[in-house]
């Protein structure tokens, strides 16, 4: 049986160790997440030190692989090695791969993101309708042109685009790109989103999570997700 999306859903990627999981989770996030294999950032953790941290983490809270693999195989056997019932598949990949993921790996939860850009609101119309059938609920996130990158960028987009997938999408779909514990409360107002996600929008000068800014984003979140509910 595949795990339950959380309803609303606070979720925090780019986890660098297992001292600062226990302080996102002590922040109260739901879902803690790590990227592998990634096009174009460095990866900040190796496979064995992910496999640590997701293993450590409490029974109430969940990790989440994050990454651009798009070969079902691949993809299956990199969250038997973490020991992960989440993905979250962040780059293109074929309807037909995302079919076989689902009858070789019926029990991983899948996320499918949703990166946002000019002019591609068709495009992730059309994206949500194919899919679908064979993903648990789609992921927004912002494409910035000067760097080629697809999330992590620390940067918005367009609301108004995320609010449309919203109200298109007959799955959950959570909002990221840019979320900072400033903004979050006005982004799910807008919004409406099953859940946030934030990477750099908490992250200190060091590069390392801060604890300030983790529990007051939780926090905000909340308020917002209180609001709407």
């Amino acid at each position: 049986m595949r795990p339950v999306l959380p309803v609303p859903l606070i979720q925090v990627a780019g986890v660098l160790d297992s001292t600062e999981a226990s302080m996102l989770c002590a922040a109260g996030f739901d879902w803690l997440g790590i990227p592998l294999r990634l096009p174009v950032h460095t990866e900040d953790v190796n496979d064995d030190e992910a496999k640590t941290i997701f293993s450590g983490l409490p029974g109430t809270r969940a990790g989440i692989l994050i990454t651009y693999l798009d070969r079902s195989a691949e993809i299956a056997a990199l969250c038997r090695k973490l020991g992960v019932k989440h993905v979250q598949l962040h780059g293109a990949i074929a309807r037909e791969e995302l079919q076989r993921l689902r009858q070789t790996a019926a029990d991983l939860f899948v996320l499918k993101s949703l990166v946002v850009r000019s002019g591609n609101e068709s495009h992730l119309a059309r994206t949500i309708d194919q899919l679908s059938p064979w993903v648990d609920g789609f992921i927004t996130d912002t494409f910035d042109p000067r760097t080629g990158a697809e999330g992590a960028t620390g940067m918005t987009h367009d609301w108004d685009t995320s609010r449309h997938l919203v109200d298109l999408s007959p799955l959950p779909v959570i909002l990221a790109g840019g979320l900072t514990p400033q903004n979050v409360r006005s982004a799910i107002l807008h919004v409406r989103p099953a859940g946030v996600d934030t990477h750099t929008g908490i992250e200190a000068p060091d590069g390392r999570k801060s604890q300030a800014a983790a529990a007051r984003f939780v926090r905000e979140a909340r308020k917002g997700f209180g609001e709407i509910i």
